[in-house]
This record gives structure tokens, C-alpha cells and sequence, in this order.
């Protein structure tokens, strides 16, 4: 029978032609990938498998090209370089003989219109294979190539984090889990659990996790999931699934989720809050407020959603105050890396601060429309305590009717912790 899929010089060369995308144009992995023109997922998901792991670990397999190289690279061949880390990337990383991934990967040069290039890519592997313990020695002298992140994140991180930092970035590398919120309006979470053993899915509860969690023995895709075209099921990381507890919604509250695209603690909220008076969902990107109402209609759920900038009320609020607001904010997502890779490359430390700035901006835009006795919950999927603890510490000393709800308002959940990403939660009310 033909093989109408791509060989594994055009994997190769697909991936190569999609990593040099997302550094040339800065666009996100998933938004390159998604645009990839293959119809055979056996592709899709060995380009997948290439990009994240390039991806994943750029700052080592960067430094390593640039010590296999006598001179640097033009500037302009991108895709070259990229298919050098992929080569090197498939030598460490992957269960492929190394015979086999360096003569795809030479293949792979012809097929991105480089083939007077062929040579060059085949000596650096070659090399990289003779001389692969003493570059692991040398290791230890980089520790942007030994952690691979980039030095200002591992910086800022160590800063925050002294007595454990090398733990979180070991975290942001690892493979990411994949974790299951049931839809406990349809179903419990025992039922559900059931309904995967009957398909040969094996899960399991964590103690302390949302009463709807199921942690994976292994990611399958969303489609194989039982019940999930019907609403049974969602994909959602553990840590995400503390939103709806920590809010306290009571029956008839009025509800603000005010950057609520791609719509996970939208969902969860109209899925565990019985009663809920009101839930007003917005984001300011159009596309992806469409998925969160595409989501919604799976899930057979309903909320108000609006196309609106949170930090602008006068263009949607209605002057009615609520009794609980979310503010899932735009952060760094230094807690997900291990999810998105490619954070580590389109992030930049001079991003930070405007970062920061907007988050305080929803803060005190979003303020005032809480009512007294109301609660507010800030929330972000980073570790970094300039966007959280300090960034809350801030809002407490500016605003003498906010006050933190009990002792420990906090909650700062580390990348790996629990097999969960990293997040962190503070619950703010107003005081009478």
C-alpha cells in the first residue's frame, strides 16, 4: 500500500522550515504548526515531536552548533541552522539510530533548496557523535546551555526562587502531563473514570487537585477521549483547576472572568457554580474568543461573551457591580515553558515591564467594579513574584478597601509540583 505521508527527510524539512518560522516572525509553535499543510497525523505528530524538542532544548543545541562550527553561521540561513539543532536534537533526545537521523537530516538539506549544503550538516553531526562527552563535560561552564533557558530568565528566576530555581527549570524541560477536567454537571468524576478504563485509558486522582481532575498515564488525543465530543471532558492542567474553589461563588452571583479566552475557568465555573445569577466572559482577541464560544457549545454551557478590552469598562460594563471577578492575567508564563517552549525564545527580559504594567492596570480598572463584600481573585501561570507577590503586595498598600481574605491569601504552585504546572492564585475582597 502507497505511504501518501511525508518521508522522514520531508518531517525533517517541514520542521526545520516551521522552528525558523517562530524565531523569524516571532509567532507562537502551535500557531506554525497548526498552519502546516499535511493531512497525515502520523506527520503532524512527528513534526510536533521534532519542533517542541528543538524547541525545548534551543540554548543547549544553539551552543553546541556554535562550537561544532569553524565560523558562524549568515545570519540569513535560518532554516539551516535550524535543521542543524534538529539533527543534534535527534542524536540526544530521541530513539532514532544515529546513522538513520543523520542521513535523514542530510536528505532534509536538499529538500529546503540547500544541498550545496549537505556536507557541512553531515560533518557538525558527525563530529557532535565523536565528540558527545566532552561537550557534556563542558556543560557545567554554560549554564544557559546546561539548563537551557535563556541567562536573564534563569537570572530572574534564581533571584526569586534561590533555594530551589534549579528545580523549576529543570520542570520547565520536562515533558508536560496531561491532565482531564470532568464536566461534574454531567457526570461524576468515578462515572467518568469508568468510562476510560472501558476505553483502555488508564487515570488517577491526586489528593488536594479539583474535585473534576484526572491525571493521565499518558497524553491521548482529545478525540479518543470518551464523552469528549459530548461534553463529558475537558483538557485542563491540574493547577488551572483551582480557579473555581478559591472564587467562592454563591448561587446568584453576578460573575466577571475578564480574560477569559481560551475559556478553561470560563467553563469550569458554569460547570461547578449551580445557581450562578451571571457569568460575563471577555477577551479582546476576536479568534480566540470564538474557540471559548465553540468550547462553551460543546460542553452544551452558557455565559455572556463579550469582544471587549478588560481595562476599558466603559465600553461594556453596564454599571452593575459584581460579586466576583477573575483576573486571569496576561504574565510571562515562565509556569508553563514546559507546555510552551517557545516561550524561552519569544519572550525577552525588556518585555517584563510592560507585563507588570498591565497587570496593574486590570487590577485597579477592574476594582472599582466590585461590590463591597465582593471578592476578587488575581491569577497567573507564572512564578515570577514581581507579577505575584509583589504585584499583590503593591495593590494592597494602594487600595485601603482591599484587604486579603485570611493569612494565607496566596497560593504559589511550582512547575512540577504534583505533576502540575506552575500557577499562582491571591484572593482579594472588599472590605464594608
Amino acid at each position: 500500500m502507497a505511504n501518501n505521508g511525508l518521508t522522514g527527510s520531508a518531517s525533517r524539512a517541514m520542521a526545520a522550515r516551521v522552528c525558523a518560522r517562530i524565531l523569524r516572525d516571532g509567532i507562537t509553535a502551535e500557531k506554525a504548526i497548526n498552519e502546516i499543510d499535511s493531512s497525515d497525523s502520523r506527520d503532524q505528530g512527528l513534526i510536533r515531536a521534532f519542533v517542541f524538542g528543538t524547541l525545548r532544548w534551543y540554548h543547549r543545541l544553539q551552543w553546541q552548533l556554535d562550537q561544532l562550527l569553524s565560523r558562524p553561521l549568515d545570519q540569513r540561513e535560518v532554516e539551516l541552522a535550524a535543521l542543524m539543532r534538529l539533527g543534534l536534537f535527534q542524536l540526544q533526545w530521541m530513539r532514532i539510530p544515529d546513522h538513520a537521523a543523520v542521513s535523514a537530516t542530510v536528505a532534509a538539506a536538499d529538500l529546503l533548496g540547500k544541498a550545496r549544503t549537505r556536507g557541512l550538516v553531515n560533518a557538525v553531526l558527525r563530529r557532535f557523535l565523536r565528540e558527545a562527552e566532552e561537550f557534556q563535560r563542558a556543560l557545567q561552564d554554560s549554564p544557559e546551555a546546561l539548563y537551557s533557558h535563556p541567562l536573564w530568565l534563569l537570572e530572574m528566576v534564581r533571584d526569586d526562587w534561590m533555594d530551589n530555581w534549579q528545580e523549576i527549570v529543570t520542570a520547565n524541560n520536562e515533558h508536560p502531563p496531561m491532565w482531564l477536567r470532568v464536566n461534574l454537571s454531567r457526570v461524576t468524576r468515578r462515572e467518568y473514570m469508568l468510562h476510560l478504563n472501558e476505553a483502555g485509558i488508564s487515570a488517577s486522582t491526586v489528593p488536594g487537585v479539583g474535585p473534576g481532575a484526572l491525571l493521565l498515564e499518558a497524553p491521548q488525543p482529545a478525540g479518543s477521549l470518551p464523552g469528549f465530543k459530548e461534553g463529558l471532558v475537558s483538557i485542563q492542567d491540574g493547577a488551572a483547576q483551582f480557579a473555581a474553589g478559591f472564587l467562592g461563588i454563591e448561587p446568584g452571583h453576578r460573575v466577571l472572568d475578564a480574560c477569559a479566552a481560551p475559556g478553561g475557568k470560563t467553563a469550569q465555573i458554569l460547570e461547578t457554580c449551580v445557581g450562578l445569577g451571571q457569568l460575563l466572559a471577555l477577551d479582546r482577541d476576536q479568534y480566540r474568543l470564538q474557540s471559548l464560544a465553540e468550547n462553551l457549545d460543546r460542553l452544551e454551557l452558557q455565559g455572556t461573551l463579550r469582544h471587549a478590552d478588560a481595562t476599558r469598562p466603559s465600553d461594556w460594563w453596564d454599571g452593575e457591580p459584581f460579586q466576583r471577578i477573575l483576573i486571569d492575567a496576561p504574565c510571562s508564563a515562565v509556569g508553563v515553558i514546559r507546555r510552551h517552549p517557545d516561550i524561552k525564545i519569544l519572550r525577552r527580559a525588556n518585555d517584563m515591564e510592560e507585563i507588570v504594567l498591565e497587570q496593574a492596570k486590570l487590577l485597579r480598572t477592574l476594582w472599582p467594579l466590585l461590590s463591597v463584600g465582593g471578592r476578587l481573585l488575581y491569577a497567573t501561570c507564572t512564578v515570577l513574584k514581581n507579577e505575584n507577590h509583589y504585584q499583590i503586595e503593591r495593590f494592597l498598600r494602594e487600595t485601603p478597601d482591599a484587604h486579603a481574605i485570611r493569612q494565607k491569601f496566596e497560593r504559589q504552585i511550582m512547575p512540577g509540583e504534583a505533576n502540575m504546572d506552575g500557577f499562582y492564585y491571591a484572593s482579594i475582597e472588599k472590605k464594608h
